[in-house]
């Protein structure tokens, strides 16, 4: 087999001729009715870069578009819910004869904790918060330095054609909650999420300095994500201390195409410990996941402090650790046909996936059994889709049923 050898000034040559053809082109446009999922993964698929291996480029760029849409779902799949015992938590004092509140302490926001609502509690709370999505697996996407595929000269760090794609992702999310406590010991409460996602974004090809657009698309879906029901059942107490056992599950009653759920069932069963004294309080909970897009292990814990009466102060750190949705990563080969060339494609690879968040926030008695609740929430791992900042609003109220 004879192997030829493209000289440097040839090769610079079909490159410049190309990239001047391309730039002749109108960029490429999504039809307005593709969905969530096709217009994203429209955006990730190369079409630009020359590399002579269509397969490895369709592969690549599968991947990518699928582990992306992978780290969507598992957000939006696994939406931080309020803890399922609403602020006030009464039982029945045998003693006294007489229904008492079993702790001062409003509880956690995200992490449960043993306590239930007790015997006749209703709750009804609803929250609000939305997530700018500002990187994935530490790749910023919204600068327009998301590199989906480049080359570059064999020896030489800088890359002389790059393809990047931007990206503008956004969720605004309303949680509605209601809960009602069937004895002292067990609750039930089921969760509707509705939630809006939108999608912006273009790829660019930068060729020795000068851009070209090649795609543009946008994307909008709204509606209700995946539905949770949720029972916990407390058994062993000490005062405020103890505890209890709960499952999850979740149903899909989510648009899969639009991302805005799984398209699956799951089942998380859980365990839950608290230690309660006068003003301060430990909780912490571990939970797996079965079915989904991923088996998920889940734990957490959080710090109560009762400031004043109507006022808990609240520090929390919820993890996940997802087996199957794997990271991106790059590649890099040989070129096949231009001598001297290497072409480096973002794709996927499978590997475990570590996320945690840090959460501060507040809950205040403003009046009766209404809590006005507020947290900011901060990312300390890059795994995944990530956002710098995330605020959120809750209200609790309860009442006797």
């Amino acid at each position: 087999m004879t192997t030829i050898r493209v000289p440097a000034n040839v090769t610079r040559a079909l490159l410049v001729a190309i990239a001047f053809a391309t730039a002749t082109l109108q960029p490429a446009a999504a039809e307005a009715q593709l969905s969530v999922n096709e217009v994203l993964s429209f955006l990730l698929t190369n079409r630009s870069i020359p590399t002579d291996d269509f397969v490895q480029d369709e592969r690549a760029a599968a991947a990518t578009a699928e582990t992306f849409s992978a780290f969507l779902l598992a957000e939006l799949g696994t939406l931080p819910v309020g803890s399922s015992a609403t602020g006030f938590s009464y039982r029945l004092n045998r003693t006294l004869g007489a229904t008492v509140r079993s702790s001062d302490s409003f509880g956690p926001i995200f992490v449960q904790r043993s306590l239930t609502a007790g015997a006749g509690r209703a709750s009804f709370a609803v929250s609000f918060q939305s997530i700018p999505f500002d990187s994935i697996d530490g790749r910023k996407l919204r600068d327009g330095t998301f590199v989906s595929v480049a080359s570059r000269l064999d020896g030489d760090p800088e890359l002389f054609d790059v393809e990047t794609v931007t990206l503008r992702l956004r969720t605004d999310s309303v949680l509605v909650t209601a809960g009602y406590g069937v004895t002292d010991r067990l609750d039930l409460s089921a969760t509707v999420p509705m939630i809006r996602l939108t999608l912006d974004g273009q790829r660019v090809d930068t060729y020795r300095g000068q851009e070209i657009v090649q795609a543009t698309a946008s994307a909008t879906s709204s509606g209700l994500g995946d539905a949770l029901l949720r029972a916990k059942y407390n058994f062993i107490r000490n005062g405020a201390s103890g505890l209890s056992v709960g499952g999850e599950l979740r149903l899909p009653t989510g648009q899969e195409k639009n991302l805005l759920g799984t398209g699956q069932t799951t089942l998380k069963p859980r365990i839950v410990g608290s230690i309660e004294r006068e003003r301060v309080a430990v909780h912490g909970d571990f939970g797996y996941t079965f079915g989904g897009i991923s088996g998920e292990l889940e734990y957490g814990g959080a710090v109560t402090m009762v400031a004043t009466p109507r006022l808990t102060v609240i520090g929390e750190l919820a993890a996940q650790r997802l087996g199957s949705i794997g990271r991106l990563a790059e590649t890099t080969q040989p070129h096949p046909a231009l001598a001297g060339i290497e072409t480096i494609r973002l794709t996927a690879v499978p590997e475990t996936t570590h996320r945690a968040i840090v959460v501060f926030g507040l809950k205040w008695n403003i009046a009766g059994e209404g809590i006005l609740g507020g947290h900011v929430m901060r990312p300390v791992t890059s795994a995944g889709l990530t956002s710098r900042w995330i605020v959120a609003l809750t209200f609790d109220y309860s009442f006797e049923y």
